[in-house]
């Protein structure tokens, strides 16, 4: 066990991609946690498929660096905000924040919104102001834009005492002024050390645990990870398990661990302030209290920001329906979404009427779209609606989620965009032009006009647009006509395969979403319509072969290139009446109602309804 003077335990917060992980891996390198010929791969936090694929953190990971006689607790935090659970979690487990900054970038809304997150827990900061080697670095202004924000989040005077290291995580350099760069991270760890207190906790009181991240080992079972709030723990011991809703168990921790680097190592015993994980409790959950069995006194309940959006996932029951997938019934999807909830405390879902459907409400799009992603490639097949927003009542007003977008375009751009917000309703509050022929502009928006608007937007701005957004608020309900798509749909009306001659013939009524010899099923959306209605096509057709020459016969016939659907793209795109069928090979856009005439009395009657 260590001194408790010794230990310092910090959480990197961030924007997404400042840099934060690669941070952790320059730091890991430098401390000699990794042997000489030891084979480290880049972002080495990032640990999951996913995470390794899109560049960003989705779970929270922790590791441990001996940087002299002192043990630095480092938890890395993801930069999403519909990740919010993970960031709101994390910080019960530290006693200190690194701001990570770009110098080029500045301030973004996710920066502010983990920052929030720091100075309500009562934190200590850090700024690290990296990238600082890039040749646009702007560092005097950036550390201004920090503190404005600190102020506009209300932090207390010592808070605002921040120290700043500058740093570029890529070269592996820090220093206490941008133009004075050592070839390593001892400014960083120095800073830590001087700066984040030690843990002040009680060794000698009674035992509390709270478990913040759970993992699983095949052998051990769920692994709960927290940090010892009071007390000591040791192996072997008998403890209480404090459920969330006040019921108490008896348990026994089969096996203890602390962290060295990206590895467990067994340990025998720890105390407060220490980050740990223990095996050994069954069904040990998030939010947990591992207590003294004679004294069992609960921590407080983590509080989680509730969930903003909202879908429904259902069985496929497509024509197609089990030809990819693994795990096709309900009752494995039940399981699977439900097990879900277990790890990630901002997911809900409840049970509908129809066994076969589910609503799972999330954070966001990114949130819920990782899910999906996730199940598919597990083996899932499933079919879910269109996202959207959670609706709420409060003061008997309904109220809606709002999110701050955050968007940095050309200037010649600027008219299309302005344009295609407002009729989204969307109220533009700050806007920065720097001279450099990019524009921020910055805006409050209904979370719902956020909705199918990326693809949109990179084309207004011919893909050299960023856009990023968190939640900021919930206000009074906008009214029915925000965001939503404008163009109708093409709609196959056969099932079979896709021919070159169907496609070239329905090819001057939009674009197409699919290729010659895709397989297609009645029902199923083929492409997008180039006017506001729905229509129905045969893409399926063959060309009549006939004894007679034609006098084109030899021209070559070229096809438009489809446009072909990413799985975020296709969840944005959704309307109404239709779903996306999601399997472990494909991504399929489907009306709710596959056949026509079925469709059209639907129609009709809603039509009838809607008049009564």
């Amino acid at each position: 066990m260590h001194a408790r003077d010794k230990i310092r335990n910090i959480a990197i917060i961030a924007h997404v991609d400042h840099g934060k992980t690669t941070l952790v891996d320059k730091m890991l390198q430098q401390a000699g946690t990794f042997r000489e010929n030891e084979a480290v791969q880049e972002r080495a936090m990032d640990s999951n498929d996913l995470e390794r694929e899109r560049g960003i953190t989705i779970l929270a990971k922790n590791t441990a660096i001996r940087y002299s006689d002192y043990l630095i607790n480092i938890v890395d935090t993801p930069g999403h905000a519909d990740f919010g659970g993970e960031v709101e979690r994390i910080m019960k487990m530290v006693d200190g924040v690194l701001l990570v900054v770009d110098a080029f970038e500045g301030c973004m809304p996710q920066t502010k919104f983990v920052l929030r997150k720091a100075l309500e827990h009562q934190l200590t900061p850090i700024v690290v102001l990296n990238k600082i080697d890039r040749p646009n670095a702007r560092p005097a202004e950036v550390v201004d834009e920090v503190l404005e924000l600190f102020i506009e989040l209300g932090a207390n005077d010592e808070q605002l005492e921040f120290p700043v290291v500058y740093a570029s995580a890529l070269m592996g350099t820090s220093g206490m002024e941008p133009d004075r760069q050592e070839e390593s991270m001892l400014a960083l760890y120095e800073t830590i050390i001087d700066r984040i207190p030690f843990p002040q906790e009680n060794v000698d009181a009674s035992l509390q645990f709270l478990v913040t991240l759970i993992d699983y080992n095949e052998y051990l079972g769920r692994i709960g990870i927290g940090r010892v709030n009071r007390g000591r723990i040791r192996q072997g011991q008998s403890v209480a398990v404090v459920a969330r809703d006040g019921k108490v168990k008896q348990a026994r921790v089969e096996k203890l661990y602390g962290f060295q680097g990206l590895k467990k190592v067994e340990i025998a015993e720890a105390g407060a302030g220490d980050i740990i994980a223990i095996a050994g409790i069954k069904d040990i959950n998030i939010g947990e209290t591992v207590a003294d069995p004679v004294n069992p006194e609960p921590l407080p309940v983590l509080r989680i920001d509730e969930p903003t959006m909202q879908m429904t996932f259902l069985v496929n029951n497509s024509p197609f329906a089990g030809k990819e997938g693994k795990w096709v019934t309900s009752r494995k999807l039940q399981e699977r979404l439900f097990q879900e909830t277990e790890k990630d405390v901002s997911l809900r879902v409840e049970a509908t009427d129809s066994p076969d459907a589910f609503i799972v409400s999330g954070r966001g799009e990114l949130h819920l779209g990782i899910l999906i992603e996730n199940m598919r490639r597990e083996g899932f097949e499933l079919q879910v609606s269109k996202p959207e927003v959670i609706i709420r009542e409060i003061d008997g007003i309904r109220m809606e989620p709002v999110e701050r977008l955050l968007i940095d375009i050309p200037e010649e751009s600027m008219g299309g965009v302005m344009e295609s917000l407002g009729t989204r309703k969307a109220e533009m509050v700050n806007m920065i032009n720097n001279g450099s022929g990019q524009v921020r502009l910055e805006f409050l928006i209904p979370a719902r006009g956020l909705i199918g608007y990326r693809t949109q937007f990179l084309t207004l701005t011919r893909g050299y647009g960023i856009m990023n957004h968190a939640f900021d608020s919930y206000q009074p309900y906008f009214g029915a006509d925000v965001g939503g798509r404008r163009q109708g749909v093409l709609v196959s009306v056969e099932t079979g395969s896709a021919t070159l001659y169907g496609i070239l013939s329905v090819e001057d009524r939009g674009v197409l979403f699919v290729n010659p010899g895709t397989e297609v099923y009645e029902g199923m959306i083929v492409g997008e319509h180039s006017r506001d209605n729905d229509i129905v096509v045969n893409i399926c057709k063959e060309k009549q072969l006939t004894n007679v020459r034609s006098a084109t016969k030899e021209e070559t016939v070229k096809m438009k290139t489809p446009r072909i659907f990413s799985l975020e793209q296709a969840l944005e795109y959704l309307n109404d009446d239709e779903y996306c069928e999601i399997t472990p090979k494909s991504v399929r856009l489907r009306k709710k109602i596959l056949n026509k005439g079925d469709r059209e009395r639907s129609e009709k009657q809603r039509k009838v309804s809607a008049t009564v």
